[in-house]
């Protein structure tokens, strides 16, 4: 699973893949691989340059506000906040966090993903903050410390942007990109659809 925290239809796939994963009889761990929509926009102190041209202009959003509106109402995630509620943040340094639990506490991971995504998507918290990702951790039973060293570690910041190389050199250009074997589904696609990437049906 390709994915970036900052996405909304990221939040929305992982409920229709949650969705799926309840419905198997047998257990579908998630390979997590970390996306990073805001490359183009990143400025050299991690700022976010909102002046960058990315061809996204007001019918973009406005589809995108309404596939978002639609799929929260499908999939059940009513308590998802509005685009227009939740915080504009860049979520490189929830990436990092997120892949040092994966490398150091993988039986936690799973629940520090779904903390941040809620932390966000939900409750409309800055995920940009370091202390507010220490704190998320702490939440689901982390050290906070530690995560927050791992935020600062320059070999934790360099290992996640060769994730990101990796990402884009195996084709994947947007999120969430769902693959299974040979096989790939991009976009908050309905749990049915995942099933038969999985299953082959």
């Amino acid at each position: 699973m390709y994915s970036d925290y900052v996405c909304p239809f990221c939040y929305l796939g992982r409920q229709s893949l949650d969705s799926y994963r309840e419905r198997r009889e047998d257990d579908l761990g998630i390979d997590w691989r970390p996306f990073d929509l805001r490359s183009g926009k990143r400025g050299p102190d991690g700022e976010i340059d909102r002046s960058v041209e990315d061809g996204k202009d007001e019918g973009y959003f406005e589809q995108v506000r309404e596939n978002v509106a639609r799929l929260k109402a499908e999939y059940g995630a009513e308590g998802m906040l509005a685009l227009e509620e939740t915080p504009e943040v860049d979520s490189f340094d929830a990436q990092v966090a997120s892949l040092f639990v994966r490398e150091t506490r993988p039986d936690r991971w799973e629940a520090f993903d779904e903390a941040i995504l809620e932390a966000l998507w939900l409750e409309g918290r800055d995920i940009g903050d370091p202390e507010v990702l220490a704190g998320i951790g702490r939440e689901v039973g982390l050290d906070g410390r530690a995560l927050r060293d791992a935020i600062d570690d320059e070999d934790h910041r360099e290992r996640l942007g060769e994730r990101f190389g990796a990402a884009e050199r195996r084709g994947i250009t947007g999120v969430p990109t769902f693959v299974y074997s040979d096989h790939a589904a991009r976009g908050a696609v309905p749990p049915e659809h995942l099933a038969r990437l999985v299953e082959g049906e």
